[in-house]
């Protein structure tokens, strides 16, 4: 089992950037890829991105790519996304999530473990 709990969500203006913290415990390795979505309400949970397990391959989602940025220690069992340029658009809640493989998917059913959410507020 993997416990994964997130923080640095919070409310900031457009064009403004936040950086989103993962923190992983339990049977944690650096085998396990790590991915992070987002939902609003009324909508399903969508991809955002992911990372491999030793933080070589990375991939985006179209409306991110450029301004989001994935990234992983695992020394500190910790996993990251830096967003930049943020939108009102990129309000919504924000869960990191982990599988046990070396490099998964962008469906939610591909990851095994969830963190609680964190909600990012953008105003414009």
């Amino acid at each position: 089992q993997v416990q994964l709990v997130e923080s640095g969500g919070g409310t900031v203006q457009a064009g403004d950037s936040l950086t989103l913290s993962c923190a992983a415990s339990g049977r944690t390795s650096s085998t396990y890829s790590m991915g992070w979505f987002r939902q609003t309400p009324g909508k399903e949970r969508e991809f955002v991105a992911r990372i491999s397990g030793n933080g070589g391959i990375t991939a985006y989602a179209d409306s991110v790519r450029g301004r989001f940025t994935i990234s992983r220690d695992n020394a500190k069992n910790t996993g990251y996304l830096r967003m930049n340029s943020l939108k009102p658009e990129d309000t919504a809640v924000y869960y990191c999530a982990a599988t046990d493989r070396f490099w998964s998917g962008t469906n939610s059913n591909d990851y095994s473990y969830w963190g609680q959410g964190t909600q990012v507020t953008v105003s414009s």
